[in-house]
């Protein structure tokens, strides 16, 4: 059976069965209706991987309305019928207990799920489509697992395709934007070919993976992965395993790894380690050895964004409750930045007030988005919104930065703010009573996309610069969008 993924939130208050002891019975009811789609050990197979590393963003309730119910447009089918409530809530609480042996995935696994869908050979190295290839959109629909490409001119769809269970971290693309490349929260990485319109590969490179980058010569897939603790190495053109980097501070401490990304000035990866206090860098110039060379920091990063020039992370900082600047060049933190909340800073973005950079950055905690002048490393401006959020997106090409306010009871607004100015201009509601988030531009920054996370929602056009909407495409939950050229050139004002 198949669960929803985190991003189809239903409305449903929390059953008081859903926390029934699990029982050799549970056990024995997941042996004979859900192991043959999700594997003997929960690790998963047709459907997703059922552990509780890989349920955390599904609420038990959810869990338990999908297994009597079913979902539709999917192999889930309904167990209302052959299980009671009481079965299924133990059931639920079975999947949401820890495997009875710690789940292990190691390089034979990780070879051996390698799949090439097709040949090689039989691919166009040019666009088989009349869309601009760098204007491209690609668009997750998270509320049924599918992927679309959206030509960005024309606003049409190109393709469409199912996708793992609960992708996750944002694609990332190949340097020619040929290629792009996807993780799922259970492990599978896939390669879709922007040019052919089809899948090339996918290898399943761990059991609950944070995200991927690629290297800025298209050799190398660096994943970072919760479960096991590590980062994966894959061969950029068949996924296939090139090596395995156990996360592990100096110490030997083992942690998981919440963030990758790739530096293209630098030619290299940069990590954030979640239990140890490290930051690591690993080249790919050259031929490279990809031994980290290690950072120590002022605290644990769960997530960062670089500075324009690549020199400085702007870090987390679960201590300070803001935020730690390290200077990548000289190998240490340099600064603290004192932030309320829960600053959201790998989702911030930079421009330039009066000749000089700053960086503004979401706040999953209040009401706020908080203004950072990138020379001082101090805040200079909080602009309060209707509500904490979580995305932010301007462009070079556009007088005004855009940010939803994701969590609490005014999630239909949508805010512009003013970069020069810096404050709030203008708040859309473009479906009322519907969640809306994350904008992505257009390569020219002429149009922008919003999504509205809702079952029944839809990715809008909006004219950039008189803030009309241009068009309505019904969507699923469209989670997330993507521009090719935006993403490759590493574009002012979206997120890397």
């Amino acid at each position: 059976m198949r669960l929803i993924p985190f991003a189809l939130l239903l409305v449903a208050s929390s059953l008081q069965a859903a926390t029934a002891p699990a029982t050799a019975d549970s056990a024995a009811l997941y042996q004979q209706h859900c192991q043959s789609c999700h594997g003997l050990e929960r690790l998963g197979g047709a459907g997703p991987a059922l552990l509780p590393e890989s349920l955390s963003r599904l609420k038990p309730a959810e869990a338990h309305q999908v297994i009597r119910d079913g979902r539709p447009a999917s192999q889930m089918a309904a167990y209302g019928a052959l299980l009671d409530e009481t079965q299924i809530a133990g059931l639920v609480d079975y999947l949401y207990q820890p495997a009875a042996q710690p789940p292990t995935w190691q390089a034979a696994d990780i070879r051996a799920s390698q799949r090439l869908l097709v040949d090689p050979q039989t691919l166009k190295d040019t666009p088989q489509h009349g869309a601009d290839p760098l204007n491209l959109f690609v668009v997750v629909e998270a509320g049924n697992h599918h992927v679309r490409i959206l030509d960005g001119d024309r606003f049409e769809e190109l393709a469409r395709f199912p996708s793992h269970f609960a992708l996750h971290g944002g694609p990332k693309f190949s340097p020619d934007g040929r290629f792009v490349y996807f993780a799922s929260r259970d492990g599978w990485v896939s390669v879709y070919d922007l040019h052919n319109l089809t899948m090339v590969a996918e290898t399943r490179a761990g059991l609950n993976t944070r995200n991927l980058a690629v290297s800025n010569d298209g050799r190398w897939v660096l994943v970072g992965n919760y479960l096991p603790g590590n980062l994966v190495l894959l061969d950029a053109r068949d996924l296939s395993l090139v090596k395995i980097i156990d996360a592990r501070g100096q110490d030997g401490t083992p942690s998981r790894v919440s963030a990758v990304y790739t530096a293209p000035p630098r030619d290299s990866f940069v990590v954030a380690l979640k239990d140890v206090q490290e930051v690591w860098e690993l080249s790919y110039a050259g031929e490279p050895d990809f031994q980290p060379r290690r950072i120590v920091a002022r605290d644990f990063l769960d997530d960062f964004s670089f500075t324009p020039d690549y020199r400085h992370l702007l870090a987390t900082s679960r201590k300070a409750h803001g935020g730690q600047v390290i200077d990548l060049d000289a190998g240490k933190p340099v600064a603290d930045i004192e932030l309320p909340g829960m600053p959201h800073l790998g989702s911030g973005i930079y421009w330039k007030v009066d000749g000089r950079w700053v960086f503004a950055t979401p706040n999953v905690s209040k009401g706020l988005i908080s203004v950072i002048d990138l020379q001082t490393w101090k805040l200079i401006k909080e602009i309060p919104t209707e509500g904490p959020g979580f995305f932010m997106r301007s462009h070079a090409n556009s007088p005004y930065a855009w940010t939803d306010v994701f969590f609490g009871p005014n999630q239909e607004a949508v805010h512009v703010i003013d970069k020069q100015k810096l404050e709030v201009a203008h708040t859309l509601r473009p479906m009322p009573g519907k969640n809306a988030a994350h904008v992505e531009f257009t390569r020219d920054g002429k149009h922008l996309l919003l999504s509205v996370w809702d079952s029944d929602g839809a990715l809008i056009v909006i004219d950039a610069q008189t803030l009309k909407e241009v068009k309505r495409i019904p969507m699923n939950k469209p989670s997330g969008k993507y521009n090719v050229g935006n993403k490759i050139e590493y574009a002012e004002g979206t997120s890397h």
